[in-house]
């Protein structure tokens, strides 16, 4: 498990919301890996974002994996509808952090979509037989 984030004193600390869609995505993704997730982000040069129940955390690999960003403390046991966001804190170890909160969310949802639906045969969608 990654700690680095709780180690490393943040520049800057506040309250956040993660948007539904992210949080749901990254909920399933860990459902099947437990033990967490670390992606490659292509196009962001030596960034990869560690995924784990706890924490998300954007992580600089050519600097020893020192933290970048990382959203902490989510709030998943709140009582909330599925499309509702999620309350955690961000905190952010670099200056231009913020630059890339919102790109690295998205490559993040591409990502795991792609993995999440590699031989995914578990399940079968059965139609409602229509009325006549």
């Amino acid at each position: 498990m990654f700690t680095r984030h709780n180690e490393v004193p943040a520049l800057s600390t506040w309250p956040d919301k993660v948007a539904a869609a992210h949080y749901n995505i990254v909920h399933r993704a860990l459902i099947r890996r437990p033990e967490g997730i670390r992606l490659k982000l292509p196009g962001l040069k030596t960034l990869e974002m560690i995924l784990q129940n706890d924490a998300w955390i954007i992580v600089d690999r050519a600097f020893n994996d020192i933290p970048v960003a990382a959203w902490t403390n989510i709030d998943a046991d709140c009582d909330r509808a599925l499309n509702d966001p999620v309350e955690c804190e961000l905190r952010y170890f670099h200056g231009h952090a913020g630059m890339i909160t919102k790109q690295v969310l998205e490559l993040m949802d591409e990502l795991l979509n792609e993995q999440l639906k590699e031989g995914d045969d578990s399940h079968q969608v059965i139609n409602f037989p229509q009325k006549e």
